[in-house]
């Protein structure tokens, strides 16, 4: 069976980092998908760059109920991608991994600055790339920062992790009869309004023609099956 996807990008949300717990990471789950991550980088010529999210550290649309702006409460956010990144790297590097954590906010101390160029040259050296600080900016969430880094690095596919197996037709937590697309166009995400990513994500990838699979990645293997082109999930294109 040959390779479907060459370059991914794998956008794993802070909550997924959760597991089951209430705040901050669990180290088993980290450790699962280091491990899931190191199965695929070992495949001959896939490259790996992922976005981290932080909302299992701090969201920007808490910050109100602080008391907070919301330009500084996403700032906040974006500092809690960085402690993921760096949780992400150590794992990834405690399997033998050669990782690089690319920050969009300039920290020398603890990451290197994004320059596409040299993102782009770490991939090509098999180096795991882990994007944090989002877009840099505010008011901007993490999925458009998966979509924004995807396109720069002429990825072929956007993996966006999620706890569910893909779309449905409605919340499959709250609707029982709600159905799974194996695959479905941008048009319909679109016109049933299906929260795949925020809207300027999803036009970003739509204007791109830049595929999604959204896929459960808490099934361990799944990762693996979409890289083969497998059905899992659910692709947007």
């Amino acid at each position: 069976m040959s390779i479907k996807f060459k370059r991914i990008l794998l956008k794993l949300s802070g909550e997924a980092l959760m597991a089951d717990r209430e705040f901050g990471i669990d180290p088993k789950r980290m450790l699962e998908y280091a491990r899931q991550i190191k199965e695929i980088v070992k495949l001959d010529g896939v490259e790996v760059a992922i976005v981290v999210g932080g909302g299992n550290i701090f969201r920007g649309i808490q910050s109100k109920d602080l008391g907070i702006d919301r330009t500084s409460g996403d700032y906040m956010g974006m500092l809690g991608t960085v402690i993921n990144g760096i949780a992400l790297q150590n794992a990834l590097e405690s399997l033998g991994l050669y990782t690089r954590l690319v920050s969009a906010i300039e920290m020398q101390k603890v990451a290197e600055p994004y320059i596409r160029r040299r993102a782009v040259r770490h991939l090509e050296k098999g180096r795991v790339v882990i994007f944090s600080a989002g877009t840099g900016s505010p008011y901007f969430t993490t999925d458009t920062a998966a979509s924004l880094r995807a396109i720069e690095m002429e990825a072929d596919v956007i993996l966006k992790a999620t706890r569910v197996d893909g779309i449905y037709t409605a919340d499959p937590e709250k609707d029982e009869t709600a159905t799974r697309y194996e695959s479905i166009s941008f048009a319909k995400v679109i016109e049933d309004r299906l929260n795949v990513m925020d809207a300027t994500a999803f036009t970003l990838c739509e204007e791109n023609k830049l595929p999604i699979i959204v896929f459960d990645m808490n099934k361990v293997g799944n990762l693996r099956k979409v890289i083969y082109g497998e059905q899992v999930g659910t692709l947007v294109s």
